[in-house]
């Protein structure tokens, strides 16, 4: 089933300091890291997109490619500049380093949505904010909270080099967080396995190799 009032969006970041390269565009296999999160939204959505300053590095795909509209500020902008371009009235925000999240879950996620604007997973003790549905009806409190934010350049260190934070949206938009481990059935610890290093990417490069991803 294909969830036509949303459309996907991946952010694919740019150069991780720990990992040394893009992420998204490590491989695995004969397959990119994006093009395996692609493949886990093909069964979902009609239209998916990618969200990256580095436009160029992204062609192959055939696929829009967003940059950021307000720079140097983190996820959030990533989430603001999907929000901005979504031709729907949702969009499935998802990070390009959790290459081991199925089609089932993130399905499970767009499924258990209610009355509040943006909806995620809380698993592994983390609030999985890159891996939700955001409404675009909250794009003005986005921009409005980016723009509060200082300057990228003198901002001081309590707000590191990640900009506004998304965890000060969900706050701001009281979100619906979905306990993943009581709540999903076939939950795993990998499902949100996040591909930091170089080795977690072997971690994750073996285990998909088990699984036939």
């Amino acid at each position: 089933m294909k969830f036509t009032n949303s459309s996907a969006f991946i952010l694919a970041g740019g150069k991780s300091s720990r990992m040394g390269t893009e992420k998204s565009l490590m491989k695995i296999g004969d397959k990119t890291v994006i093009e395996i999160i692609i493949s886990r939204l093909q069964p979902l959505f009609e239209s998916i997109s990618v969200i990256s300053n580095n436009p160029e590095e992204y062609t192959f795909l055939d696929l829009p490619v967003y940059e950021d509209i307000f720079k140097g500020q983190g996820p959030i902008s990533g989430i603001h500049s999907a929000l901005t371009h979504s031709r729907t009235d949702s969009a499935l925000i998802i990070s390009c380093d959790i290459p081991m999240i199925s089609s089932d879950a993130i399905s499970y996620i767009i499924s258990n949505r209610n009355d509040k604007p943006v909806t995620v997973a809380f698993a592994e003790n983390y609030v999985q904010e890159l891996c939700g549905v955001y409404d675009k009806s909250i794009l003005l409190i986005v921009e409005n909270l980016i723009k509060s934010n200082p300057d990228p350049e003198t901002r001081h260190h309590e707000q590191g080099k990640r900009g506004c934070s998304v965890h000060k949206l969900l706050d701001t938009v009281s979100a619906n967080i979905l306990d993943f481990p009581k709540m999903y059935p076939a939950y795993s610890e990998d499902l949100f396995f996040n591909m930091n290093t170089p080795e977690d990417y072997e971690i994750i490069r073996k285990k998909l190799f088990q699984n036939n991803f």
